[in-house]
């Protein structure tokens, strides 16, 4: 039985990543290019086949790995994709998954049926094949309504930053300008940021005060029913 052999693929169910980044104050997006099939030569969302042996995650993890060099991150799904149209030349439903990471905390090597890999910016991804479009804009949707209501976006940031920092990410997540008080009020309001009593350095303009996240507080106030807010 095909399910007895180790290595056999579910040729009818597969993996898709959505990796961002956040870099320069802009959001990345990680994208392979596809070595053989009949994608040759594209760029893609990281991608490939579900083995019997192993689970939904433990495969989006092997996948993005062998592709991409990128591991030890923590993928969260998204949905499962399931036109009918999806994949030309047979019925493939595919499950997305996703995760917002720190690029330069990882070496990018291309492997398995992967060409090249690399980062492009979300105002340069080139034409992607099947419905990766879709799954990149759906995961885009996603993110922005995640990072209203978690605040998933402070691990993008240094241990200590300044306000101004923080803005420009959350920013880049939603892909709009904040109003610079009302956003500051917001977040001082909920008491999830602690001065650090310093200030930055090696700074050409008037150098800003430094705060860091408490996840402490964080934690105990959401097991009272607490919401973070945006």
């Amino acid at each position: 039985m095909p399910h007895e052999t180790p290595d056999a693929i579910i040729d009818a169910l597969s993996i898709d990543c959505l990796i961002f980044g956040f870099q320069k104050n802009e959001l990345d997006i990680l994208l392979v290019q596809h070595g053989e099939g009949i994608s040759k030569g594209k760029w893609a969302l990281p991608g490939g086949w579900i083995k019997y042996n192993e689970s939904a995650d433990a495969a989006a993890a092997r996948i993005l790995q062998d592709l991409t060099g990128v591991s030890k991150i923590y993928l969260e799904q998204l949905r499962a994709f399931g036109d009918v149209q999806r994949y030309p030349t047979k019925r493939v439903i595919t499950i997305a998954y996703y995760a917002l990471v720190k690029p330069e905390a990882y070496t990018l090597g291309a492997g398995f049926t992967a060409s090249d890999v690399k980062w492009f910016k979300l105002g340069d991804v080139p034409s992607l094949p099947y419905d990766h479009s879709a799954i990149l804009h759906a995961g885009l949707r996603h993110l922005k309504h995640k990072v209203r209501h978690e605040p998933i976006g402070f691990n993008l940031l240094p241990k200590k930053f300044t306000l101004l920092q923080l803005q420009e990410l959350y920013e880049a997540l939603l892909g709009q300008k904040l109003d610079k008080p009302n956003f500051r009020r917001k977040l001082m309001k909920m008491n999830l940021l602690l001065p650090c009593k310093e200030k930055q350095t090696d700074v050409s303009h008037r150098a800003a005060s430094l705060y860091r996240f408490d996840k402490k507080t964080y934690d105990k106030l959401t097991e009272k029913g607490f919401t973070f807010e945006l």
